[in-house]
């Protein structure tokens, strides 16, 4: 007898709140981001120096993490609606106490909270847009989710450099915490009911099932490899382009507007989830794989010239979105019970990649410069393009 618990409405999604998701999911991230452009007056504040205000962003990437590890799966078990709002709630609380911050200990805690928290409902959006989404939009409905994270992620620098301009530090964290309250109220009143789960599992179980979907689930551990391989790519750029430009005399705001380029490339993210609805995502991703691995060509001349150095950017980012999009839409493919442990393994990928690319970036460039890290990045680029290739057959059986 055919499972009709998967057979609940799942009518065509709203445009109005397709973009909420988008902008609740952008809104997140950016509080994970808002303390890279104020360390400096942190440390000023909180008697730091310059390597020891490094644990700001050390604590906010913990937090990150066990968010992963411990949080996003619980969309699998818990009412995804009431979980969103309650995390919502807690994250308004610690960025308002985060602004309050007197000592060191405070500060750092509120920053562990706040990557934690920031993360948890960033990722929980994205799979409870997922969920929520019918199966031919799903993609869509990802991308155009994930697109808002990216701008968010994007706009946070810029965001909290100009607040903290206009006021001090601790305004960002305020006017941050006003933000989240405006959020609760609207996703309270928009959010779509939450589809119950069909499994029941305990904590303890839910956690240790990741596992077995890493062992088991092959789309999953191919997409896994390709996001790793490909933010090793894009922070062995981000990492390493600071250090050239600053010799040339770059601002570090000028510098920072390099990452406004890649607004691009997230307004190009929905085009890829759609394409793979339409059954074009291995078209999809051997173009974006082609289209990352071109465009360190331009990259190489950013020691030289500003406009190939934007073009590569622009190529850099709008490949690199393609794929992460196209890597949700087709692990989510399935009217599932497990989309919130599904994001939380594949981010995990992320992280690795992430956290390697920006080590190998900064040695490569101490060994020989900016050509080494573009000669990296090109071969990191290869490396997904190939592995792709490799795999293709057995994925396209997968998704049979």
């Amino acid at each position: 007898m055919r499972d009709t618990t998967s057979d609940l409405p799942l009518a065509t999604l709203a445009p109005t709140l397709v973009w909420l998701f988008a902008a609740a999911a952008g809104l997140s991230v950016a509080n994970v981001y808002y303390a890279q452009p104020l360390l400096a007056t942190l440390a000023r504040e909180f008697g730091m120096t310059d390597a020891a205000s490094g644990m700001v962003i050390t604590a906010t990437q913990l937090g990150c993490a066990l968010a992963l590890l411990l949080l996003v799966p619980l969309g699998d078990m818990l009412n995804r609606r009431r979980l969103t709002l309650f995390q919502l709630g807690l994250l308004a609380v610690t960025l308002a106490a985060l602004g309050c911050a007197r000592s060191t200990a405070a500060l750092l805690g509120g920053m562990l909270l706040v990557g934690l928290l920031g993360t948890a409902m960033t990722q929980g959006l994205i799979a409870y847009a997922a969920s929520a989404a019918a199966s031919h939009e799903r993609g869509r409905v990802v991308g155009m989710a994930q697109g808002g994270v990216v701008i968010g992620l994007l706009l946070a620098r810029t965001l909290s450099g100009v607040v903290a301009d206009l006021a001090d530090w601790r305004a960002v964290y305020f006017v941050s915490a006003a933000i989240a309250c405006a959020l609760l109220l609207l996703l309270w009143r928009k959010l779509p009911p939450a589809q119950p789960s069909s499994q029941r599992l305990a904590y303890g179980a839910l956690i240790a099932s990741m596992l077995d979907m890493l062992l088991h689930n092959k789309v999953l551990r191919v997409r896994g490899m390709l996001a790793l391989l490909m933010f090793a790519v894009f922070n062995i750029f981000w990492s390493a382009l600071v250090l050239p430009l600053t010799e040339q005399g770059y601002t570090h705001a000028a510098i920072g507007a390099f990452g406004l380029v890649g607004v691009i490339g997230a307004l190009g993210a929905a085009r890829a989830g759609a394409l793979a609805d339409k059954g074009r995502a291995q078209w999809t991703t051997g173009a974006a794989l082609l289209l990352l691995l071109a465009a360190w060509l331009p990259l190489g001349f950013a020691g030289t010239a500003l406009w190939p150095l934007v073009i590569g950017i622009v190529a850099l980012d709008l490949a690199g979105q393609a794929i992460h999009v196209t890597n949700q839409s087709l692990i989510f493919q399935d009217d599932s019970d497990a989309h919130s442990r599904l994001v939380a393994c594949y981010m995990l990928f992320y992280a690795v990649g992430s956290g390697v690319g920006a080590i190998a970036a900064t040695s490569a460039y101490a060994l020989a410069g900016w050509h080494a890290v573009c000669a990296l990045g090109a071969a990191v680029s290869l490396l997904a393009l190939l592995f792709w290739r490799l795999t293709l057959p057995a994925e396209k059986s997968l998704d049979a």
